[in-house]
């Protein structure tokens, strides 16, 4: 057969199996957003949701998702940060101490997330005696969420190219203050778009959640700033329902008269997120990168 006629025939079979593709995530998200637009509103937004009656909201959900992500990242980015780096530009890259920090990462991306929110119940929840509360799923989605922005800084930092490091060195810099002035500034777009696609996974996780973070939403006290006391809202040590979870409850239990409204409402409000964290990652990295290099 002609070679030009395979290439196109080849060519022809995989614009159609990306059509598929695209045609099915997008009826997906389509077929969530027409269900749950109709039932947005700030006062569904805003307004705390009701167990055994209708006209609930999400509010809390909504914010423990965000505070959860704040307290998250916290943690978990100078952790990843750290170890990119000594990955990138300090470890050997023959040793075998090395191959089984890079086999543990790997290993560790793979699992399952209902996996580590298991591991975090049992480790966070009962022996380190935290309970089910936001400092445990935080270090649960740490776990689950450092090998994948540990890969990302390491990924970004070896994408500069070896002449910004011999640059830095031939003007006297250290190699800790080349990697500090010169290779991160370079890299930054990439750990930040990274950063960005993560905290949307991190948004949008339930499995992990639910044996750590706990699923009831109590009443918080929005006057009460004591960060020790379990009803104010800058608490790490309450339980705190996010709204993945709450989905997922809501769904399960069938206790909410109107549960299929305001299950569709909180998806689509969970897709929104989802889709402003990524289309937000490739415009903050455009931004940066234009910034750094002038374009």
């Amino acid at each position: 057969m002609n070679p030009k006629k395979v290439d196109k025939m080849a060519t022809s079979v995989l614009y159609i199996i990306s059509g598929i593709i695209v045609v099915i995530l997008a009826s997906l998200l389509l077929y969530i957003l027409v269900r749950g637009l109709p039932h947005i509103s700030w006062h569904f937004l805003t307004s705390p949701s009701k167990a055994y009656e209708a006209g609930g909201g999400i509010g809390i959900q909504l914010f423990n998702s965000i505070f959860l992500l704040v307290i998250t990242m916290i943690i978990s980015f100078p952790l990843s940060l750290g170890a990119g780096i000594y990955l990138s530009e300090y470890a050997n890259q023959k040793s075998w101490v090395t191959n089984l920090v890079r086999t543990s990462i790997e290993i560790l991306s793979s699992l399952p997330s209902v996996v580590v929110g298991l591991f975090g119940f049992l480790i966070f929840v009962v022996q380190f005696g935290y309970g089910f509360s936001i400092i445990s799923g935080a270090l649960a989605l740490t776990v689950f969420n450092l090998p994948l922005m540990t890969r990302n800084v390491e990924e970004s930092l070896k994408a500069v190219h070896h002449t910004q490091r011999e640059g830095g060195l031939a003007l006297g810099l250290s190699r800790w203050e080349t990697v500090l002035h010169v290779i991160v500034p370079e890299a930054l777009p990439g750990i930040v778009t990274g950063v960005v696609l993560s905290s949307g996974r991190i948004f949008g996780e339930a499995a992990a959640l639910i044996y750590t973070a706990g699923q009831s939403a109590p009443a918080l006290d929005w006057s009460n700033w004591n960060p020790m006391s379990v009803s104010s809202p800058i608490s790490i040590f309450r339980q705190a329902e996010t709204l993945a979870v709450h989905i997922w409850k809501v769904n399960g239990e069938g206790t909410v008269p109107d549960g299929a409204a305001v299950s569709a409402g909180a998806s689509a409000v969970l897709i929104i997120f989802v889709l402003l964290f990524n289309f937000g990652a490739r415009f903050i990295g455009k931004k940066i990168h234009s910034k750094l290099t002038a374009s």
